[in-house]
């Protein structure tokens, strides 16, 4: 089992990250929340992983905070019908505080609205982890030490709302993430209307 990779970064998309380890590259995917995370090009990168074996392929999935892996795995572990792809598209479109909260509060609209996922996909998360013994306390650990912050915050609800106006994940994160860079809006509103414009004008 592959637990964590310690190398440099060669290359990313939002979807994936090539890591170098000692002259080998590695090819991982990864969700946007860590793609948001990641050093530059060439630089030193400690990347978590979850190696997944099929038939066909060993395939590697990596991640920047322990969080992010912890929920991938329990996803991926006690959710049926979810596999490391939707496990993915469920850490791409929620942070994980927000996913535990939305499980917590039973809120399977908001879980619905992540690409991929789908009413009857949402109900079966709620009901499949809501009462696992020691989930909550586990997640508020985990958790705890990676709360996001406020700017993070609103460019979820931004990415949401701009996915639940049928735009793709990848074009909304990077409208609104090009957006916070540029410091063009603070609240989750002006970040829909702005991103909106760039979306439409193709920048």
């Amino acid at each position: 089992m592959i637990t964590f990779l310690d190398g440099r970064l060669v290359s990313a998309l939002p979807t994936q990250a090539i890591v170098d380890v000692n002259g080998v590259g590695y090819e991982v995917f990864i969700p946007l929340s860590s793609y948001d995370k990641l050093p530059g090009a060439g630089e030193p990168i400690h990347l978590l992983t979850h190696l997944a074996v099929r038939e066909d392929a060993h395939v590697l999935y990596g991640f920047m905070t322990p969080a992010e892996r912890d929920l991938f795995r329990l996803l991926v572990n006690n959710v049926s019908g979810i596999g490391p792809k939707l496990a993915l598209a469920v850490l791409s479109g929620m942070s994980v505080n927000n996913f535990k909260a939305a499980v917590v509060n039973s809120d399977v609209v908001a879980l619905a609205k992540i690409s991929g996922l789908g009413k009857k996909t949402a109900e079966r998360v709620v009901l499949e982890l809501k009462d696992k013994l020691g989930v909550a306390a586990a997640w508020e650990a985990a958790t705890a030490a990676y709360a996001p912050t406020p700017e993070q915050e609103q460019a979820n609800e931004a990415v949401l709302a701009l996915i639940a106006l049928g735009y793709k994940q990848v074009d909304a994160h990077k409208a609104v993430r090009e957006l916070q860079t540029r410091g063009e809006a603070k609240s989750a509103e002006e970040l829909v209307k702005l991103a909106l414009k760039k979306i439409a004008a193709g920048r």
